[in-house]
């Protein structure tokens, strides 16, 4: 049976200023970096629902039913907490509405699985925006995560190892390719850390009730996923066999 996957963040809007002596104008592009992860995960037989981050806002559910009967796993990568807990009706409007990142709770506890992809809106992130910490996903992601900015950019590179055997590792080659930075937390007591980077975590693994949980430090695309990762003839069997895992579905 194929995977359901609901993919939510991974893309963003630039705006320019270009000046030009005594005359400037602005230049505006709107860009998403999942086109690799999608294609490899569908490859493979995957069904991928992609939700970018301006849709998250108002289109993602509210209601864990509606997220169990149409998904097996949720990935979060570089979308922040604020675009869950913050939809127009709420922030301009003053109504109440229900708390979707408990919803995702909910969801894992129910037999869900859920992985959050690192990023600058991923965990704390940059400056503490993403600030998932202070939300219902804290009780279920694997790792404690820092009040603060939580970003470790390594221009130099650094390369993962593998600490432990796991399913999403199995099979997948003993020298990893580098990459550019990671969001830095701790592993819980009772989690698996199952790769680290400079004696950090670098993925890290669990199980909250009927459900499974992935935390992976970095990125699944530039910058911090390094043309060298981008590249590696291993990165479709490391994404899905995450989702497989997640999904419950591992050997």
């Amino acid at each position: 049976m194929s995977k359901r996957v609901l993919l939510a963040g991974e893309s963003w809007t630039s705006f320019g200023i270009h000046t030009k002596g005594m005359t400037s104008y602005e230049t505006a592009t709107y860009e998403e970096g999942a086109e690799q992860l999608i294609a490899v995960l569908r490859a493979e037989g995957a069904e991928v629902t992609y939700m970018p981050n301006h849709r998250v806002v108002e289109g993602f559910p509210y209601d864990v039913d509606e997220l169990a009967s149409s998904y097996d796993v949720i990935i979060l990568s570089d979308v922040p907490a604020d675009s869950f807990l913050l939809p127009h009706a709420v922030f301009v409007g003053g109504e109440r509405r229900p708390n979707r990142l408990a919803v995702i709770s909910e969801f894992v506890r129910r037999g869900g699985g859920l992985i959050m992809v690192g990023g600058y809106m991923s965990f704390s992130g940059y400056e503490g925006r993403a600030r998932f910490g202070l939300t219902p996903l804290a009780e279920i992601l694997p790792v404690s995560m820092m009040t603060g900015d939580d970003r470790l950019e390594l221009p130099e590179g650094v390369v993962p190892t593998v600490v432990s055997g796991h399913e999403i590792v199995t099979g997948l080659p003993e020298q990893w390719p580098y990459f550019l930075g990671y969001n830095k937390f701790e592993a819980k007591p009772g989690s698996t850390v199952v790769m680290s980077a400079n004696d950090d975590p670098f993925l890290v693994v669990d199980t909250i009730e009927s459900g499974r949980v992935v935390a992976f430090a970095s990125d699944c695309s530039p910058h911090w996923g390094s043309p060298a990762f981008m590249e590696w003839g291993s990165y479709s069997s490391f994404w899905n066999q995450m989702v497989d895992w997640a999904a419950g579905d591992a050997a």
